[in-house]
Parts: structure tokens; sequence; C-alpha cells
């Protein structure tokens, strides 16, 4: 097994992601194909495991933490969050806290982080009111968390912003990285701005929730025939494997399968090459259907609405390619005079754009798929609906 050194412990590359874990018929976590997976991490060396309040209905921590007790303590890092994304739902961190110390039978997390630091929750993470920073900052003088961090889907200058407010406190930030997010939702500039601070970088969604481990038949071939014995999902490792600053890679594994994989490209072999890197580069080029928006900006001193069109041709590339939850997530913390809808197609904007982009036609398109997809908002309810049901159901 690869390990780096970070936050001043020898941390396996992989880590495992308890997000998407094996589901028995009916939903309830698969624990007998868990345990087999966590075994197999363990005796092949990785010993880093992420969850998260809101995992699974809130049934990840539980199974997660079962399933490594099997083990030494000494052999293992747990992880988890506390959801301040999810404020609507008046999460107290005190009693957030204890709960789950509690549901994983532990004294402290060897990691703990801010979930989801973003454009609507930078506010709630930020007031005085809610002293969730100095709850965890004492939490942590107290010995009940070792290590403290945060994860974001913020935007660059929302997550400079924290870093400015709470920097000096982070030893950690979790980001979406890989070779097709590295230009697609700025994840580039994430990187080198948590670089430049000093801020190992842990990775969430290095295979962009698996599209980049199945790719179109001809980009599959390609690679196949540079490295036939390794799998697609390897090459997204591989290139992630070259940027220093990640200390930490996090993969949602969900079968046994999937972890021996993992393990193996994190145990050796070559390490992907520039031309390699590159391949990947034009293989996220072309799985991209965007906007050629260079953000020079042209366009944003004569709209009459003060629109940032630069920053919502992003969104509406980001949602071409799929219908993630980042982007109603962003977008949602716009009042409604900068949403898209709010534009008045006057056509200043396409009149000077040097790429010759129909941008108002593009605003109007991204506020009627925006229109069709559930809110931020709404979706925090319905996953709390859902884990409700969970829990009323058990995992019996």
């Amino acid at each position: 097994m690869l390990y780096n050194e970070a936050c001043g412990e020898k941390l396996s590359r992989l880590g495992f992601g308890c997000m998407r874990l094996p589901l028995r018929e009916g939903g309830a976590i698969d624990e007998v194909e868990l345990q087999r997976m966590v075994d197999h991490a363990i005796e092949h060396g990785v010993n880093y495991f992420d969850t998260a309040y809101p995992y699974h209905g809130g049934m990840s921590e539980i199974a997660v933490a079962k399933a490594l007790k099997k083990h030494p303590r000494d052999r293992w890092f747990l992880a988890s969050k506390y959801p301040g994304h999810q404020i609507a739902s008046s999460y107290n961190p005190a009693e957030i806290f204890e709960e789950q110390l509690k549901k994983c039978g532990l004294e402290y997390f060897d990691f703990y982080l801010l979930h989801n630091v973003y454009e609507n929750s930078y506010g709630v993470y930020t007031d005085a009111k809610w002293g969730i920073l100095n709850y965890f900052l004492e939490q942590k003088r107290l010995g009940h968390i070792r290590h403290l961090g945060f994860s974001s889907h913020a935007r660059p200058d929302t997550l400079e912003r924290f870093l400015d407010y709470a920097g000096d406190s982070m030893e950690f930030c979790q980001i979406q990285l890989n070779y097709l997010d590295w230009t697609l939702q700025d994840a580039k500039a994430k990187y080198e701005l948590l670089t430049a601070r000093g801020i190992p970088v842990w990775v969430m969604e290095p295979l962009r929730g698996g599209r980049l481990a199945a790719l179109d038949g001809d980009n599959e071939a390609c690679l196949k025939a540079l490295r036939p014995r390794e799998s697609v999902a390897s090459w997204s490792f591989r290139w992630l494997q070259n940027l220093p600053g990640v200390k930490m890679v996090l993969s949602g594994m969900s079968s046994l399968d999937q972890m021996a994989d993992n393990v193996n490209t994190f145990s050796g072999g070559e390490p992907q090459t520039a031309e390699e890197a590159a391949l990947l580069d034009r293989i996220a080029e072309g799985m991209k259907d965007a906007l050629p928006c260079t953000r020079c900006r042209y366009c944003c001193p004569g709209c009459p609405m003060g629109l940032d069109i630069p920053m919502l041709i992003h969104a509406y590339n980001d949602l071409k390619f799929a219908k993630s939850m980042t982007v109603p997530m962003q977008l949602d913390a716009l009042p409604e005079n900068k949403q898209p809808s709010a534009c008045v197609a006057c056509g200043s904007c396409a009149a000077i754009c040097p790429q010759g982009i129909d941008i108002p036609g593009a605003l109007a398109e991204l506020s009627e798929t925006l229109a069709g997809m559930p809110s931020w908002a709404e979706m925090c309810r319905q996953r709390e609906e859902a884990a409700r049901k969970l829990k009323e159901k058990g995992q019996g």
C-alpha cells in the first residue's frame, strides 16, 4: 500500500468512502459484504475510513464502526462530519457530535470535518450564534477530535473566503477532484488555492460517481491497449497520484471486487506518464458538451441585471455533462435577481462575446433545466424523509 505523511499521521493514499456502501434488497446496508470489504482493506494496508452523519440515512456511521471494531484501534482512522450544510433541520453541534460518538462507540474521532462548506452554508459556519467552529475547536482541545478539517463543493472564491476566516484552524480540506472536474468544476483552481495555503487535499468523487470507471468503447479500448492489466478506474487514481498536494483519495466502493481493484492500484505499479495524463485531458475534453466560455468577462459590464454570466455559463456546462447536486446547490445561494431566470434577453452580452456564444439562449436553457430539478433544500428534505423511513425499518 502506498502511504502519505499528512497531519502528522501515516495515511494510506486510498481511503474507503462510506457513502455508497453495499445494500441488501430493501435498501438496508449489507453488513456481511461490508465486513468483507473492511477486512480486505485493513489486511492490505488501507487505514482511513470516511463516513458522515447523513450517509445511508444515519446508518453508515453505525455499520462502519461495527465493522472496524473487529480490528485493533491502532490500525484504522475513522472520519465523520457535522452536517452544517443542513442547518435548516436545527442540528445542534453538541447534540449531533455526542450522538455520533455514541453511535460509533468511540471516545474520539481521528478526523472530523465541517461538512460541505459552500455558498449557502458559509453563513451558517461563520455565524457566531451557532458557534460551530468554536465548539469543534474545543472538542479538539479536549481530545474528542484529533484532526479537524472541512469538505467543500464551493466555488473557488467562496473557498478562499472560508480559508480567510478559518484556514488557520483547518488541517485538511476535502474537495471533488478528478481529471474531468479539473476544468469542468474549477478543481484546478481549488487545488492550487489549498496547496498555496499549505493545506493537504483530500479527494472525493475521484471517479465522478462512477462515470470515469466506464468510458465509451473507443476511449476504453485506447486505455486498455496502453495498460492491459489495469482497470479503467485505475487511470483516474494514477492521475491523482501525480498531484503532490493530494494526500488522500476516497473511493466510494460498493463491492469487494471494487475494493480489491482499488487496493491493487494503490499498492504499486507504474506511475502515470505525462503522455498518459495528456491522453486523459483529451478524453475529458471529448466528454464535454461545453460552451467555449473563456471567462474574459466582456459580457458583464453591459448586463442590465448585473449577472455573473461566466459563472452561469460554467454552471450550464456542468449540468450539460450530468445533472448533479452541485449546480442547484450553488445557485440556490444566489438572490432571485441574480439567477439565470433574471436574464431579460437584451442580447448585449452575445453582441460582445468573442466566442460568439448565444448567452441569452444558454441562460434560458439553464433556467428551464433548473426548474425541472429539485432545489438543494428539497433534496435535503427528501434525504431526511428517506433517513426517517430507514430508521423506522431498522437494519434487520
